[in-house]
């Protein structure tokens, strides 16, 4: 009988336990070998990206609409470094992610100067641990990482594993259990003083962020108890259904939910994380209670009353402490508050192309026509202020986006891979022509996965935000525009399915087409950015 495994196998034993079915990657010739085969061994799937950066932001955004945590395999060096931008996502944006590099022995390190740098070093500041799984208790350790990462607030960890390591053999212990989460209850004091403020309140707003997403039954009871307007965050949309009459739009700590806040007496935060609001001081003066799974160290807002811990727990306790407490909303002062803001968001009449809300809106129509449940990634850009308003989810994680750290060429891979984990239905992917360019050769990984996908992008043939910033400034027009591309062509080409649009009529025959397709679709939409700096002002003032 086997009484010995090697790290490798001791590894991914430890993430099939965690429940991991998936992971992505560049691997080198290392270590990341040894770890694949011992995953394969284990029915861990593993899916070649085109790069480390879109690799672990697959990982990050399977872990976010999952639970589970991502993991993602890069080879030392370039490996390394080029995969630095998605463990920045994984950290601004919340997602437990193992990042697992191929490393250098100390006898490697006494001579090699070739691809060496300080691995460690550089991705230091934004991941939660690291480890060589090199100490007298690498089954200990390599718990102890997952584990670091799948507690709040989540976040990724970094196993630089060498060769060497992954072949050493230690003693079998098959009853690991990893990803259990370090829960700490919030004290009873800070229950009872959140628990009064909302009380003597006649008019509270719910705000519902991204710790909030792992408790929606919860979260739920709750609005539906205050019967308030609820305000969810980029990240905790989908928490409370945008189809529930009470949902008014997102939050951002911008100007587009200015007149609702206007209209409250309290703001009630659930889960909401600084990190998802906008570069602007807090604009309110109204009191703030605070139901938080974490401390933060920095925060936009001082509450008036605070409790952090385990979330769920703290729910319960406040539904509970609540009672029979009910708002002085009322429901047609709630939809009018939608209305009002939907109207603000709304794109002005444009010259040629679609208008950007028209392509989120019919795309949505699309999906209800066909009766399939709306999942959809978004990039960062212009485009987003139209995504995020008009595409409805109804489920935590049916709403992707890089809110954290705000970075492009998101949105395709959190596309592909929320649409292997159910490949039941398309997942639609809202992105730039900007943010594709910056990750064309993962439509290749699409193809080759047969990923149900549906790639509409915005091409208007520049970075259209940061144009929006550089008029606002008065200053010439200049490094922000490029020749237009034919990225339907492009899809073709990679053996894809590809759609070149410029009215809604071609449109929603296209959408008809790629909503029931077999796999990855691409639709090149001609926009008008004209409108997006009125969107701009309306969103975030």
């Amino acid at each position: 009988m086997t009484t010995t495994i090697t790290i490798a196998q001791a590894l991914a034993q430890a993430l099939h336990q965690a429940g991991v079915r998936r992971m992505f990657g560049l691997p080198g010739g290392g270590s990341s070998l040894d770890l694949m085969e011992a995953t394969a061994q284990l029915g861990i799937e593993f899916i070649l990206t085109k790069t480390e950066n879109a690799a672990i932001m697959m990982a990050g955004a399977l872990a976010e609409t999952s639970g589970v945590p991502g993991v993602a395999l890069t080879t030392k060096g370039p490996g390394v470094s080029n995969g630095a931008n998605g463990v920045a996502y994984a950290s601004l944006d919340r997602a437990p992610v193992l990042v697992i590099t191929d490393g250098f022995t100390n006898k490697q390190m006494s001579y090699v100067t070739h691809q060496m740098f300080d691995q460690r070093g550089m991705l230091q500041p934004v991941v939660k641990g690291f480890g060589r799984l090199e100490s007298d208790a690498p089954w200990d350790e390599i718990e102890s990482l997952i584990r670091l990462a799948c507690t709040v607030p989540f976040g990724p960890v970094h196993i630089e594993l060498t060769g060497e390591t992954a072949r050493k053999t230690i003693l079998i212990r098959p009853e690991t259990s990893a990803v259990r989460e370090n829960k700490i209850s919030p004290s009873r004091q800070s229950i009872d003083d959140v628990l009064n403020l909302i009380r003597a309140s006649i008019r509270p707003v719910l705000i519902v962020g991204l710790e909030s997403r792992q408790h929606p039954i919860e979260v739920q009871a709750l609005a539906q108890l205050l019967s308030c307007p609820v305000l969810p965050t980029y990240k905790g949309k989908g928490v409370v259904s945008d189809f529930n009459s009470q949902v008014i739009g997102v939050f951002t700590g911008g100007s587009q939910e200015e007149e609702c806040i206007a209209q409250a007496d309290l703001m009630l935060l659930v889960g909401l994380d600084p990190v998802e609001m906008i570069l602007q001081p807090w604009r309110y003066n109204k009191p703030a209670v605070e139901i938080a799974a974490s401390e933060h160290a920095v925060h936009y807002v001082e509450p008036r009353a605070s409790t952090a811990g385990d979330l769920g727990e703290t729910l319960l306790e406040m539904l509970a402490g609540l009672g029979n407490f009910k708002s002085q909303w009322q429901p047609s002062e709630i939809e009018q508050l939608r209305i009002n803001l939907l109207g603000r968001m709304a794109y002005p009449t444009v010259t040629f192309g679609i208008a950007p809300d028209r392509v989120v809106q019919l795309a949505a129509q699309c999906y209800a026509q066909a009766g399939v449940l709306p999942r959809m990634s978004v990039d960062a850009g212009a485009h987003m202020f139209s995504a995020t308003t008009f595409f409805p989810s109804t489920r935590p994680g049916d709403s992707l986006i890089s809110n954290g750290l705000a970075t492009m060429a998101f949105a395709l891979p959190a596309a592909i891979a929320t649409a292997l984990e159910d490949n039941s239905q398309a997942v639609i992917c809202f992105t730039g022509d900007g943010g594709l360019m910056m990750c064309l050769g993962e439509l290749c990984t699409a193809v080759e996965t047969n990923a149900r996908v549906i790639v509409v992008v915005f091409n208007d043939s520049a970075l259209s935000l940061i144009d929006i910033k550089q008029q606002s400034r008065t200053l010439p027009s200049q490094g922000v525009h490029w020749q237009h591309h034919d990225f339907a062509a492009t899809m073709q080409a990679l053996g894809g399915t590809g759609f070149s649009v410029s009215n809604e009529a071609q449109y929603q025959k296209a959408l008809s087409e790629a909503i029931f397709a077999a796999g990855p679709c691409l639709i090149d939409v001609l926009v008008d950015p004209s409108g997006y700096s009125q969107q701009l002002k309306a969103m975030r003032g």
